[in-house]
Order: C-alpha cells, then sequence, then structure tokens
C-alpha cells in the first residue's frame, strides 16, 4: 500500500482526524482563532483591530466573549474591502500586512460572480494546511473496500498550469498550480500529469498531452472539476478508439472532485466508464481546505476545524443580505455551537494566509451538526429572487437532475439568469447537452420539479413570476464563453447564475440583445 505506507513511514498519522472526531467543535475552533491571532497580533491588520485586547477575552470565564471582542473589533469584510485597505499593500511587497512576513504567492480566482481576477493570499503555512487536509482526506480511503494494490497507482490532477506569473517580489497564479508546484518529493511518484506537462499553460495543448499520453500512466485517482475531466475523458476516447475509460485506465477507481454540485454530471459521466467510480466530493477554495467526504456514501462533507481556518455563520436571509446578496452592516455571525441543521449560512473564513471575516462568498447547510457535516447550497449572489422566489442553485440542481432522469439526457452544463418580463418577471434557462431533446418538455419538467421543491418558486409562479424559457444549446457553447472570458480549465466554473455584467457577455456572445 505505497500511498497510506509512505504517509504512516514518515509519520503522518490520523492524529488530527482523531482529535477532531474525539473533541467539542468549539473548544477546536476557539484554540484555532487564538492560534491565529496570536500569530498575527504584531502585523498591520492586528495592531489596527487590536488583537491583544481581543486576546484578553480567551482568559474569561464568559464562554462567547472572545468570540463577542473579536466581532466588535473585527469588520466583515468581502474581497474588495480587505483587498483595497490590506491585501494591496502585501501585492506591494510590504511585509507582515495581515500575516507575518512578505506575502510570495497569490491565487487568480474570478469565484462565479466577480468580474475581474481577485488576487487571494496564499502562505506557507495555508500550503501547508491544504496538505495537512489533503492527507487527510487520502487517508479515509482506508474506510472502503480497496485492494492493497491500488495504493500504489497513480493520481491524475487535472489543475491550472504550474507555470505562474513572476511579478518579481511574488508569484500569481491558480491555487491548482501553487500546490502542484510544491508538492512534497513523496507525492510526486504517485502525481500525473507531472511537472513537464503540468507547466503548460494553454489548456487545450495541456489536455491534449495528457490525451497522448494516458495509456502510459496506471491511474487509481482522478482529481478535478467535473465538467473538465468529463471532456478529458471524452477525448480520450475518440483519440485512442476505445469503449470508455477503463479501456485506457483499467484501475481507475475512485474520482476526488469540487466547485460544484457533481449530481448533473452523474448520468452523462458514468457513461464513459465500464463500472461505478468511489465519488469523493472537496471543499477546497482559494482560501483554504474547508471540507471533505469523509465517510463513504455520504453526500455531506465534514468542517475541518483545527488546521489553520476559523468559521463563522450568517444565516442567509433578508435580515443579513439584501436582494443583490450583500451582507447588510448589521448582519450577525454565529460560531459553530450557535448553528442549526437544515439553515442556510453565509460562511465567513479567518485563515493563517491573512484573511479576516472575509465573506467567501459559499452559502452552505448543516446536514449534521454533531459531526459538523455540511453541504454547499449556492452562493450569496447566485440565488435567483427577482420576486422572492428565494431559489437557490442547489434547488436547480435538484430540479435538473430530475429532469435528465425523467427525460433520458446527459446535460453537462446550464445556467440561469432572471429578467424583467411583461411588467413582471421571467427567469431564462440556458442549457447544454448535445442530446436531442425538446425544450419546452424540458422547460415543464424544470417548472413544476421547481414547485415542489420549493414553495417559495410555487407561490410566485402564481403570480410576479409571469414566465421562465429554456434554451437548449450545445455543450461546447458554454466552453466556448468561458474560452472567450479567460476562463478555460483547471478551476474554473461555468456560473450557474448569470447577472451584471456577465450576465450581458452571455447575451451579446449569443447574440440575443434583440430578443431582451
Amino acid at each position: 500500500m505505497a500511498i497510506l505506507g509512505t504517509l504512516l513511514k514518515k509519520g503522518i498519522r490520523l492524529r488530527e482526524s482523531v482529535i477532531q472526531q474525539y473533541s467539542s467543535p468549539i473548544d477546536l475552533q476557539k484554540e484555532e482563532l487564538k492560534k491565529l491571532l496570536v500569530q498575527a497580533r504584531q502585523t498591520a491588520f492586528g495592531h489596527h483591530y487590536h488583537f491583544d485586547d481581543i486576546l484578553s477575552g480567551f482568559k474569561s470565564h464568559h464562554s462567547s466573549l472572545f468570540h463577542l471582542n473579536f466581532k466588535s473589533n473585527i469588520p466583515v469584510h468581502n474581497y474588495d474591502d480587505i483587498s483595497e485597505r490590506w491585501w494591496k499593500l502585501s501585492i506591494a511587497g510590504e511585509k507582515d500586512v495581515c500575516w507575518p512576513g512578505k506575502m510570495k504567492y497569490f491565487a487568480l480566482s474570478s469565484g462565479t460572480s466577480g468580474a475581474s481576477s481577485k488576487y487571494i493570499p496564499i502562505t506557507k503555512e495555508m500550503n501547508k494546511s491544504i496538505q495537512r487536509t489533503s492527507i487527510r482526506q487520502i487517508l479515509t480511503l482506508s474506510q472502503y473496500d480497496l485492494p492493497d494494490e491500488m495504493f500504489t497507482k497513480g493520481i491524475l490532477m487535472l489543475g491550472g498550469s504550474t507555470s505562474l506569473e513572476d511579478h518579481g517580489h511574488y508569484f500569481a497564479g491558480d491555487l491548482s498550480g501553487i500546490t502542484a508546484s510544491q508538492l512534497p518529493l513523496w507525492f510526486q511518484n504517485f502525481y500525473k500529469p507531472g511537472k513537464r506537462i503540468a507547466k503548460t499553460t494553454n489548456w487545450e495543448e495541456k489536455l491534449d498531452e495528457i490525451t497522448r499520453n494516458a495509456k502510459q500512466w496506471d491511474i487509481g485517482f482522478i482529481v478535478g472539476v467535473p465538467a473538465w475531466l468529463q471532456l478529458l475523458m471524452e477525448k480520450m476516447i475518440k483519440y485512442h478508439q476505445v469503449n470508455n475509460i477503463h479501456d485506457i485506465w483499467p484501475n481507475l477507481r475512485a474520482f476526488v472532485h469540487g466547485g460544484v454540485s457533481f449530481e448533473p454530471y452523474k448520468k452523462g459521466f458514468e457513461k464513459l466508464l465500464a463500472r461505478p467510480l468511489i465519488y469523493m466530493e472537496t471543499y477546497l477554495a482559494s482560501e483554504g481546505f474547508i471540507a471533505f467526504q469523509a465517510l463513504p456514501n455520504q453526500k455531506s462533507m465534514r468542517l475541518v476545524l483545527n488546521n489553520g481556518i476559523f468559521y463563522e455563520f450568517v444565516p442567509f436571509n433578508s435580515k443579513n443580505f439584501d436582494e443583490d446578496g450583500e451582507i447588510r452592516k448589521e448582519a450577525d455571525a454565529l460560531k459553530i455551537d450557535e448553528v442549526e441543521e437544515g439553515v442556510d449560512y453565509a460562511l465567513l473564513l479567518s485563515t493563517n494566509a491573512g484573511a479576516w471575516r472575509y465573506l467567501i462568498g459559499d452559502v452552505i447547510r448543516f446536514a449534521s451538526k454533531s459531526q459538523c457535516e455540511i453541504v454547499i447550497t449556492g452562493r450569496t449572489k447566485s440565488f435567483l429572487s427577482l420576486c422572492g422566489e428565494h431559489l437557490s442553485v442547489d434547488n436547480m440542481n435538484k430540479a435538473l437532475e430530475l429532469c435528465c432522469t425523467e427525460l433520458n439526457i446527459d446535460v453537462k452544463e446550464f445556467t440561469v439568469r432572471g429578467d424583467n418580463y411583461e411588467n413582471m418577471f421571467a427567469h431564462y434557462w440556458y442549457i447544454g447537452t448535445d442530446d436531442e431533446v425538446d425544450a419546452e418538455a424540458l422547460k415543464n419538467c424544470i417548472d413544476s420539479n421547481l414547485k415542489i421543491l420549493n414553495d417559495d418558486y410555487k407561490t410566485e409562479r402564481t403570480s410576479a413570476l409571469k414566465e421562465i424559457f429554456v434554451k437548449v444549446l450545445p455543450t461546447d457553447t458554454f466552453y466556448q464563453w468561458m474560452k472567450a472570458q479567460g476562463k478555460e480549465g483547471g478551476q474554473n466554473k461555468f456560473p450557474r447564475v448569470l447577472k451584471g455584467e456577465k450576465a450581458r457577455s452571455w447575451i451579446e456572445f449569443l447574440g440575443e440583445l434583440k430578443e431582451v
């Protein structure tokens, strides 16, 4: 068992996972926040927001004083807030800004809402945290009934280029490129496509090189965003003239995925296989490794509570957020012992990369409070609520998944936008599939399923939400738009909800200006 054996020989054990399993979540999180504050107390940010005063609250017998001090001293930051006031100083080369030392790496991330690239700081501490959590997820494979030889197989990681932009005193690029360029030596024996191909900056050339070399590798695990891996596997099957991916990689057994819900892709994905895979979901963002699927056959993921991140949870409702998904100044944040199951929360992160009370933009829900198991339900700006329908990405994914089964189609991409219509409102759905499907039948299927899944949607469909429209497009249309946006491949995902400039760009791309 080469991978697990190597880990154990190097003394890397399940210690962190065991500690989390048998410790109180709030105790772990309180200790994590204290570590972060102590490490950053002498930074410019730490002085400005009086970290020493905040730390005094940890001595109190009042169980919540530490968090009350933390909230009252430090405001919630979105990217523009913290970047304009603080992170731009790190980009300019200043040291000890939000975290000790100089910032040498920045992950480029556009999320799904912003127009331009965001520069997210990556410290050596954050990189180590990501590696530790990755190891914890690898070790969960021991819970599956896998043959020993599986752990000698290669791991294909389909990410961004490891060739980073050199800006003199810092490097910038995809998070996957930054982490892959700093893989520990022991792991490089398993890692594919290898350093040379990983440095390729042209996405199509990278896919071509992987395709040509695929038969030389004995791959047991694949890691990446579902859409791009599916595209790669289709390319490989066509190039090598085989029936399915297992004709190329007979030992392929597991797929570690993240970034978007896998369910809409699953039907089409499995058409490319000779047998089902083990699917393991992961929640790795540019801001940190937040959660991973810790238990077999479970769709929820376990929050990582003791590895460089302190979490806060803001109930995602009209009291705390406006109709555009912007957080209100008076919004209150809860710590982990104050959350409830089945409630949507926007996530705030404070990290060992110098993010402080940072609104990451994701919305999560606790499936199990005692086990700290979560599911991602959408993004703060990817909820459609033109007239009170409160439609989440989770609702959209489930409705479309049901339609794929009912109509026997494979939908690889989709997006939705809202707009005015006959003095009321309408939703415009764009469905990417290469299967024959009647757009009207698909529209009725989506509409009826959403009425079942979402009571607010059902109510508004009888009043202000006058109509929904469905346009079926070739899957490649979505990829071509991504390419035109400079967001092809790697960690880039097609936004599920289009608003603002991205909606206008999409409409122009499709030549629909006269239709709106």
